[in-house]
């Protein structure tokens, strides 16, 4: 099972952090795994271009970051006890220092309360969008309210059965390692989902003489196929986690004709789910640079935490220079 070692713990000062932060001190105890919490100050803030007289940008600079690395001691003192934290107060925009930070430290996972601003009704905000596009490592972004024990969590998969997708099998593995690893820790239900279409039927009534039997034989022909894909997934899944754990969680394997888009949302909606694991990055285009026209659109109907994990061999627009 995927277990982290290295985590880094976003403060998003426009939320409530209590919920998530003890979250990340649980992962972070159950794995041994590290915890550092970081916090990016905007340059903004620290411009004193228009203040005739004050401190200098030198002192304010100071005076700002101190305050800030207090206030974020002051959150991780209920789990000083459990774990010893790291802090780090950083200056600039927010996305591209945190990755930076990823970058340099090598974490195998962010982890971040979503920034839910008031002014929309997307739970997710701009820097939470940046980090899913162009983060390397995974990224967990958890509702401000977040639930000590999720009790039910939806893995999102895609089974391409007529055609080899390089790195598709490695990212469901992926997927379907952390969110069964998730589950177990939580004692939560696990379900898979997997959309998938038969947009050929729809043509049939142009040639065929019996338009309704043959659109049935398609969309049956269809289903059976990624039956057999996603029963080779759940397959590989047991093997890798073991029978014991496999037979525990049981996982409800779901096959919801129609696409993706809509399906995955629906399904996270029907069952109530606390958390989606999904990959984010596209098929096509320039990598890092888009999430996914999938992806982007189910992102923007959900309303519960996500945990958004890239395919092998990403690699982030952002760099060190």
């Amino acid at each position: 099972m995927k277990r982290f070692r290295n985590i880094l713990y976003v403060v998003e000062p426009s939320v409530p952090q209590q919920a998530g932060l003890a979250r990340a001190v649980s992962l972070a105890e159950n794995n041994q795994a590290t915890l550092t919490l970081i916090d990016v100050i905007p340059e903004e803030m620290l411009d004193l271009s228009l203040a005739p007289r004050g401190p200098s940008t030198a002192e304010l600079r100071g005076r700002v970051i101190a305050e800030r690395r207090a206030w974020i001691e002051s959150l991780i003192v209920p789990h000083a006890d459990r774990l010893a934290c790291h802090v780090e107060v950083l200056t600039g925009i927010r996305f591209i220092e945190v990755i930076r930070a990823v970058l340099r430290a090598d974490y195998d996972l962010v982890i971040k309360a979503a920034e839910n601003p008031e002014w929309s009704r997307l739970l997710f905000g701009s820097d939470d969008m940046h980090l899913m596009r162009k983060c390397p490592c995974p990224v967990w972004l958890m509702k401000p309210e977040e639930k000590a024990d999720y009790r039910r969590i939806v893995a999102a998969v895609d089974v391409d059965v007529h055609r080899n997708v390089p790195g598709e099998q490695a990212l469901n593995d992926r997927i379907l390692d952390v969110a069964s690893a998730l589950a177990l820790s939580d004692f939560a239900e696990l379900h898979l989902v997997h959309a998938w279409d038969a947009p050929e039927a729809g043509f049939v009534g142009l040639w065929a003489n019996d338009p309704d039997r043959m659109e049935r034989h398609i969309v049956d022909g269809e289903h059976s196929r990624h039956k057999v894909g996603m029963d080779r997934l759940t397959h590989r899944l047991r093997e890798r986690i073991g029978e014991e754990a496999y037979d525990y969680l049981s996982p409800r394997v779901h096959l919801p004709m129609g696409s993706a888009k809509k399906k995955i949302p629906e399904l996270v909606g029907k069952l109530q789910a606390d958390l989606l694991v999904m990959g984010t990055v596209a098929r096509t285009g320039i990598p890092g640079f888009i999430i996914g026209n999938t992806a982007e659109a189910v992102l923007h109907q959900l309303q519960c935490s996500v945990l958004a994990l890239k395919p092998p061999g990403f690699v982030s627009p952002v760099t060190l220079a």
